[in-house]
């Protein structure tokens, strides 16, 4: 069980005073927001009681079938978006020269990893912290947000000094302590669903960061394992309208690590804002086949270019306004 309190509510001491009389084991995380993680059995008339001290009881974000009300249907009016940049962050002129092209379209949201979860333990793991700095530097030039990925509580002060937006890869999207402490982050989270889990699993992860009192949070479907050995992973598109649907919350699709092939992620792109999604997750790189990570499935600039206009053509993407902010707020 999860509570939230603000910093110096009285209510919290009164909380922590409880759960000792009971001798409950918890776990404190002092952020933004104070978040109380329970752990062993709380019967009804104490959680009872613990809502009342709270001051709020936190409903499940997914509730059952009979409950389900098209919560979405006001997200599918927003301005959909788009989130791009390398997987890696590998250098200043990298990230500078892409950067300044994907301003140049008026996009306002600039990825790349700093910290990189590799299947092999010898492939390159990111630049760490000096990745985070030439992310916000290059992010601050040309006036966009940063979207980079946190791997383990221990980088989280380090992440969300340089991050707009903290994303969560589908390996620690069973990461429930992880999660815990992001809702004590007053930061938009952009949660990726695990390659093996389940649309409800994935919601159920989201409500571990809401019980935490942040509420901003951002799905993204990012292609489950399954038999079929042609393609990387498979984009479950069916899965953007149920989340939408199940959650209230937005929900992006990373087409480029369902592909994993270039020549592909431009239908996945157009298959996943037709389908509904808010927005679209893409890895560009200036030398994709030069990349240090996940080059096969990184587009080239001129073929990102491409694809923006052929989606901005079709009505899948309105054509950003240069003068105004990002079109969608967290």
């Amino acid at each position: 069980m999860i509570y939230s309190f603000e910093p110096g509510d009285k209510r919290c001491e009164q909380f922590v005073a409880v759960l000792s009389d009971k001798s409950l084991d918890y776990e404190i995380i002092e952020r933004d927001k104070v978040v109380i993680r329970i752990f062993g059995r709380v019967n009804g008339e104490l959680r009872e009681h613990l809502d009342q001290i709270s001051g709020r009881a936190g409903k499940l974000i997914l509730k059952k079938e009979s409950e389900n009300k098209p919560a979405s249907a006001n997200i599918t009016e927003r301005q959909k978006f788009i989130i791009a940049g390398p997987c890696s962050v590998e250098s200043e002129e990298q990230i500078d020269r892409v950067a300044g092209f994907l301003s140049g379209l008026n996009l306002k949201y600039l990825r790349g990893g700093a910290f990189k979860p590799r299947t092999q333990s010898s492939s390159f793991q990111g630049l760490g912290k000096i990745g985070l700095k030439i992310l916000a530097s290059a992010a601050s030039r040309y006036k966009m947000k940063v979207v980079t990925e946190l791997m383990d509580k221990s980088q989280l002060d380090d992440v969300a000094q340089y991050a707009d937006i903290i994303q969560v890869g589908s390996r620690n999207m069973f990461n429930y302590s992880l999660l815990t402490a992001l809702g004590a982050v007053n930061k938009p989270v952009l949660l990726k669903r695990s390659m093996a889990a389940t649309i409800d699993e994935w919601v159920h992860a989201a409500d571990y960061i809401r019980r935490g009192g942040n509420e901003r949070i951002i799905l993204c479907e990012r292609g489950i394992r399954t038999f079929e050995p042609r393609t990387r992973f498979t984009l479950d598109v069916l899965a953007i309208p149920l989340a939408k649907e199940l959650s209230g919350l937005p929900v992006v699709a990373d087409s480029s690590h369902a592909a994993g092939n270039r020549k592909l992620v431009p239908p996945l792109i157009k298959a996943a804002l037709a389908s509904g999604a808010d927005g679209i997750m893409v890895e560009v790189h200036p030398d994709p086949d030069n990349a240090l990570s996940d080059g096969a499935q990184s587009m080239s600039l001129d073929e990102f270019k491409t694809i923006f206009d052929e989606i901005t053509q079709m009505g899948l993407l309105k054509q950003p306004d240069s003068d105004a902010g990002p079109g969608f707020q967290f």
